[in-house]
């Protein structure tokens, strides 16, 4: 069960400011370019010699369907924060025992994604025209994608993919916790959709998917091994009953 009005709103209070530091950090945008392209060459020669360079093709078919390509760029506007936080007020409600613990993972992998983003600065796919690509989200909106550059928003962020990272650390939680088969099935779905859809919008080269899900990996890692046992009877995925603290100390 949620532990009043006053976990709530400092529930709410710190995720939405460690977001938004994320945020703010991840959008400082300095002289990166030289860079983010150099990375993201090195990228493609990776892909290349891994037989993963595929974007390119996957976006021109989703072009060619006539309609994939606007679901994809609407996805992948509306989807990522509205998914990650109604699911997150979903799990506070009425997974109260479960929520801290994937609140501690969501705050390793934004500290990780903000180093990823500081070291290895990366032109995503959609700013290498010459290699076939094309800016979808903004021949979906009418908007440039230049036009949004500003504090909170760094367009040489993209390894990890957090849209990748941020899918499985839902999905797997709610697979765990869902009751019913078709709710699994439904969440299992998820994270390739997303990865689909920031591949095609070209946002995202695949190994920069890679990458966010071995930042996902290692977040849920760090939330059991190192959190889970700091406060077992708060922040582990099952909260021990034996060594609980009195009710008004337990707050996560």
């Amino acid at each position: 069960m949620p532990r009043g009005p006053g976990d709530l709103l400092w529930q709410i209070l710190l995720f939405c400011g460690a977001y938004w530091v994320y945020r703010l950090v991840r959008g400082q945008v300095w002289d990166q370019s030289a860079a983010a392209f150099e990375h993201a060459r090195e990228i493609v020669d990776a892909e290349r010699a891994l037989g993963l360079f595929f974007e390119g093709s996957l976006q021109s078919w989703a072009i060619g369907s006539g309609w994939l390509d606007d679901v994809a760029s609407w996805m992948y506007l509306n989807t990522h924060f509205g998914v990650t936080t109604v699911t997150l007020a979903f799990i506070y409600l009425f997974r109260n025992e479960h929520f801290y613990w994937v609140r501690n993972m969501f705050m390793v992998a934004m500290g990780l994604a903000l180093v990823g983003y500081v070291l290895y600065p990366t032109a995503p796919p959609r700013m290498l025209p010459e290699l076939g690509f094309s800016d979808s989200v903004s021949e979906f909106t009418g908007v440039s994608s230049d036009a949004s550059v500003n504090a909170l928003f760094n367009p040489y962020a993209a390894v990890p993919s957090m849209h990748v990272g941020f899918a499985l650390m839902l999905a797997l939680p709610m697979i765990r916790m869902a009751k019913r088969r078709w709710v699994q099935v439904v969440w299992a779905l998820y994270p390739p959709l997303v990865t689909l859809v920031v591949v095609v919008t070209a946002n995202h080269w695949v190994l920069d998917a890679v990458a966010g899900a071995a930042v996902a990996a290692v977040s849920a890692l760090a939330a059991q091994t190192v959190f889970a046992r700091v406060r077992p009877y708060a922040w582990a995925w099952e909260p021990s009953r034996t060594d609980a603290l009195p009710a008004p100390a337990r707050a996560g």
